[in-house]
């Protein structure tokens, strides 16, 4: 089944608060009847309506059921050409992966250097002592 598909210059004619849509991951969301009920006030909802606001979605770390709930108000996917291209998450990737090894490897220093320096203190105890 295929679901209707939405260009971002119809998005944008959805930006009031008598019709009120967003787009988030690709898909388009008519939010207008959420307004009132919003957490965070209608005004946030506002502010980015008739946009693809999925960085703004995802930088405030919705729960579990507010990404269920969005579903709900949920009318189409955004046109192909109007996507943003996916090469750039795929960038990211390596990035996060390389970041990650550099804490591991943070961290094994923050443990090997603690470790040496009691090995060393122990060996100067130890030679100091006889």
């Amino acid at each position: 089944m295929d679901s209707t598909k939405y260009s971002l210059e119809e998005v944008g004619n959805h930006k009031t608060s008598s019709s009120t849509w967003l787009v988030i991951h690709d898909k388009v969301y008519d939010v207008t009847k959420f307004l009132q009920d919003h957490p965070g006030g209608e005004e946030v909802l506002l502010d980015n309506a008739g946009k693809e606001a999925t960085n703004e979605f995802e930088d405030v770390g919705h729960s579990t059921e507010a990404v269920a709930l969005l579903e709900t108000y949920y009318i189409g996917d955004l046109r192909d050409e109007d996507k943003k291209p996916k090469a750039k998450q795929t960038t990211a990737k390596p990035a996060t992966t390389h970041s990650t090894s550099t804490n591991n490897s943070s961290f094994n220093v923050a443990i090997f250097i603690p470790l040496v320096v009691i090995a060393v203190a122990v060996g100067v105890y130890l030679f100091m002592r006889n």
